[in-house]
Parts: C-alpha cells; sequence; structure tokens
C-alpha cells in the first residue's frame, strides 16, 4: 500500500509554539542514542527563524548533559507547520508539525518520509489518555507507532 501524502496541522502560532518542550517518545535516532530527560526550546530570533536548543542527559537522567544549537527556518505558505532545521550548514531538515492540541500543550513532529517522529509536551510527563489518541491519530497517518520509544523524563 503506498503511503498517503503526510498532512502538517494548519496553522501553527509561533509565539505559542516557542518555549521549552519535553519529548515524550520518539522514533529511536543515532544523534539521540543514550539521550534521557531529552528536551527543545524555541525561541524567535529577530533575524526572521527560530532558535533551536536540544539538550539531553547522556546514559541516565543525571548523565553528562548535552547540547546542540541550530535554526528553524519557516517555509512560506505553510501556515507555519513546516519547517527547516539546520544544526550544519549548509544541512536542513524538514520538521513538520503534523499534530497539535489548540493549548499548544503538545506537538507531534515528523518528517514527510515518516522515518522520523517526536511527541513533544509542555511537561515532563503526559496523561495516558492524551498519548492513546495521539496514537491512534499517528496510526490513520500510517506511522508504525510499535517503533516509538518513551523518553525517560525527570
Amino acid at each position: 500500500m503506498k503511503a498517503q501524502t503526510l498532512q502538517t496541522v494548519s496553522s501553527v502560532d509561533l509565539p505559542k509554539y516557542e518555549g521549552k518542550w519535553y519529548e515524550i517518545a520518539a522514533y529511536p535516532q543515532r544523534f539521540q542514542e543514550g539521550c534521557h530527560g531529552t528536551t527543545a526550546e524555541y525561541t524567535w530570533s529577530d533575524k526572521g527563524y527560530l532558535i533551536v536548543e536540544n539538550r539531553c542527559n547522556r546514559d541516565s537522567l543525571n548523565g553528562r548533559q548535552s547540547y546542540i544549537r541550530g535554526k528553524a527556518f519557516v517555509e512560506k505558505n505553510s501556515g507555519n507547520a513546516k519547517l527547516k532545521v539546520q544544526f550544519f550548514w549548509p544541512f536542513k531538515a524538514k520538521y513538520w508539525i503534523i499534530d497539535r492540541d489548540e493549548a499548544y500543550s503538545f506537538a507531534v513532529v515528523s518528517h514527510p518520509n515518516r522515518k522520523y517522529l517526536w511527541i513533544l509536551s509542555r511537561t515532563p510527563q503526559m496523561d495516558e489518555e492524551t498519548y492513546a489518541q495521539i496514537l491512534l491519530r499517528l496510526k490513520e497517518k500510517q506511522f508504525d507507532v510499535s517503533q516509538l520509544k518513551r523518553t525517560p523524563q525527570h
């Protein structure tokens, strides 16, 4: 079965998206191996992009902190739901916001190829009912939710 084209949310209010997010679950990626307590923080720059600061603790919740800073550029005419994130010049990765609630208490981010997936929350823990509802919507979007790995948080 051919995968349907991945849909993003219709719009993202960037001032509401700004701030700290906790990773609740994600598809395991080599660049995040051994990460615990993973967070992402987004701050609008007066230069017209979001500053992205990703942090995690290596090998345990109290392990050595790992930090990387990048930039996220909004794709025109995407309702701010499609961004391109750059941690290493000149490489940019697609960062699509595919689910969120009205209050911006959670967001789900992926890539159009569905090989990357992050479930983010404003709090270190997410209500199990909310998590289950997100998983149902991800299955409808043809994601293999069995590949998701919960992220240890404080």
